[in-house]
């Protein structure tokens, strides 16, 4: 039985704070250069370019990419020969949530009723999901997601005759309405399977892959493929302003389901696509 304190887990939270807000992924980063280096707009590329400058400056001076410094969504995977010391392991996520948002100096954007509406003041809670997995690991993984592109995220409940043609039409609905409102170019987490909730989950899951890391079903690696050419085909392009750049990336995760049921969920994340990870 391996043990871990909970101040070494709010100190990881909190520098993962600071990190996600301030370092944008390598992998996003390459992936606007690609795009730039192929885009036909120039009103397109001059939007490009300013994003990349936009990460430049956050990353040399430690500073937010984005004013708006997100939700703060985590992934936790827990090994069962792991027994967490000092405390109880949701505060110890939030106490690294606060000290690390207060110490950045980064937004907080959490309410602590949907419909009263006055802030925490410290951007909890944080929302965790945990997965109960065999051993000892214990990896963190922060994903802060912006309120923009999130209010633009969807799920929806197909019939299974619907098909693989009935989710097409329900992703390139989703970006194509969503238009310039999740900032982009976006980067497109597609969930079907499992139930209501799973499968937005999985939408959600899905946007920290690595950017060019297909799903290892070539069914689904092909999906991926043919949707984000037809996303970057229908004209959004960088912050709505047109162009061939609309999404950086998308991925498909996927669940067993119901026979009567085909859930499907597209989480929409913004060119500002922060996650960091941690080990303990």
């Amino acid at each position: 039985m391996r043990e871990i304190d909970v101040k070494d887990i709010t100190a990881a939270v909190r520098r993962l704070c600071l990190d996600a807000a301030f370092y944008l992924p390598e992998d996003v980063e390459k992936a606007l250069r690609d795009f730039r280096a192929e885009e036909p707009s120039p009103v397109a590329r001059d939007v490009l370019d300013v994003i990349i400058k936009n990460a430049e400056i956050a990353r040399e001076e430690e500073v937010a990419i984005c004013q708006d410094t997100g939700y703060a969504v985590f992934f936790i995977t827990l090994g069962q020969e792991v027994r967490i010391t000092g405390g109880q392991l949701s505060e110890a996520v939030a106490e690294g949530v606060r000290r690390g948002y207060s110490d950045g100096y980064l937004r907080k954007s959490i309410v602590e009723d949907p419909l009263r509406r006055k802030n925490t003041g410290d951007n909890t809670p944080p929302v965790i999901h945990y997965d109960i997995v065999p051993g000892d690991t214990f990896n963190i993984h922060f994903e802060p997601k912006g309120g923009g592109c999130e209010n633009m995220s969807r799920a929806i409940m197909l019939k299974p005759a619907d098909g693989v043609e009935g989710v097409r039409r329900f992703v390139l609905r989703t970006v194509d309405e969503a238009g310039p409102n999740p900032c982009p170019p976006t980067i497109i987490g597609v969930g079907i399977g499992g139930d209501f909730e799973k499968c937005a989950i999985l939408a959600k899951t899905a946007t920290l892959r690595t950017v060019g890391e297909y799903n290892s079903d070539p069914f689904y690696a092909g999906l991926e493929k043919q949707w984000l050419d037809e996303i970057n085909r229908l004209g959004v392009g960088p912050q709505g302003l047109g162009g061939r750049t609309t999404s950086l990336w998308l991925a498909i995760e996927t669940y067993p389901c119901h026979i009567a049921s085909l859930p499907a969920a597209v989480n929409v994340q913004c060119h500002a696509a922060r996650h960091k990870s941690a080990e303990l």
